[in-house]
């Protein structure tokens, strides 16, 4: 579970002490990609909690979703559609589950280990 933890660290680091521009045509896939990479980490956070967790489900994932989340953006371009609200709003909808569910169980995990 650190390792995840571990590469988000590093690469707001990385991010604070350069300075990279990103250009703003490239903000909307800038954005998704990082929800999609948000809600890959929370999954695998929560994966672990539950004793599920597949490093090749969380990796395979992790690509998938930024894939896909580029590729919808990319088609919205070409057809002159805002698509990339749709990958928003599915990775922000999915991250704020996470969050509730890993919530729950650190809430649930501490409530038993302060009844003992």
């Amino acid at each position: 579970m650190w390792l995840p933890i571990m590469g988000l660290v590093i690469g707001v680091i990385i991010g604070l002490l350069t300075d990279i521009k990103i250009p703003e045509e490239y903000s909307n896939y800038l954005s998704i990609a990082i929800l999609a990479a948000l809600d890959t980490l929370f999954g695998g956070i929560r994966a672990q909690l539950q004793n599920i967790y597949d490093e090749k489900v969380f990796v395979s994932g992790f690509f998938f979703n930024i894939v896909l989340a580029a590729s919808l953006a990319f088609l919205g371009v070409h057809l002159g559609v805002d698509l990339y609200l749709a990958a928003v709003f599915a990775f922000g909808v999915r991250l704020f589950q996470n969050i509730a569910v890993i919530r729950r169980i650190i809430l649930t995990k501490w409530s038993t280990t302060s009844e003992k």
